[in-house]
């Protein structure tokens, strides 16, 4: 199944390995059984194939998932649309405040989990500022950035990827210019379209950094939307 959500208020705060919990937890609760990974630790074969940052809400999010049973009321008849119908309307009353479900898609057993799950491409990010600081320092701030070939920023790596890496240095520098597609002011604030790539993506408080821009001046939370996603 493929489950598109939106996240909204305080359910922002929530971590990414926290909402898989959520879902793993409310999947429970409206009878979707959900398939477990094999080994002596299994797993339950659920993702999130774009973390969210902690803190932005969201309009595009997607779950994938894999089950073996859903339990459906009785009156439900056959067929994919009505399983659909059944588990969007079953499962919407299990997500806590904040989380509302936008659409629910049943590809069937036959699809391998490899080519099953959508893959991110493109991500638009927006910040509503208090007017006093849209000024004109910001805006050519912007522009320069845009006019830049090279945005170097300095990253820090977690331990278990340093072990992997066998790196020696905590920080590594990343040039984020490629992810930067554009930079642009609408009724809604500034409106940043990022590429992600096999590479990886420019990150949210990267481009508060570069903007130089403190949450402070938001007037609304962070808000991600309209992901550009491709199926594999």
């Amino acid at each position: 199944m493929l489950i598109k959500f939106r996240v909204r208020g305080a359910l922002r705060f929530v971590s990414h390995a926290e909402m898989l919990k959520v879902f793993q937890r409310a999947c429970v609760r409206a009878g979707i059984k959900i398939q477990h990974s094999q080994g002596f630790n299994p797993r339950p074969r659920l993702s999130l194939p774009l973390p969210r940052p902690v803190g932005v809400e969201s309009d595009d999010d997607l779950l994938c998932l894999r089950c073996s049973a859903v339990r459906r009321p009785a009156e439900m008849l056959d067929g994919r649309s009505d399983l659909c119908d059944s588990v969007k309307a079953t499962l919407s009353k299990q997500l806590p405040e904040g989380c509302e479900l936008l659409s629910v898609e049943v590809l069937g057993p036959k699809v391998p989990e490899a080519k099953s799950t959508p893959q991110p491409r493109c991500v638009t990010y927006i910040l509503s500022l208090r007017p006093e600081c849209a000024d004109d320092r910001l805006k050519e701030t912007i522009k320069h950035l845009l006019e830049r070939k090279h945005i170097i920023v300095e990253r820090k790596i977690d331990a278990e990827k340093l072990r992997i890496e066998n790196r020696k240095s905590k920080i590594k520098e990343v040039d984020v210019r490629p992810f930067l597609e554009s930079m642009e002011w609408d009724n809604r604030g500034i409106v940043i379209k990022c590429k992600i790539t096999s590479a990886g993506s420019i990150r949210v408080d990267e481009i508060l950094k570069l903007l130089e821009i403190d949450v402070e001046k938001l007037t609304a939370p962070i808000k991600r939307t309209n992901v550009q996603w491709q199926k594999v």
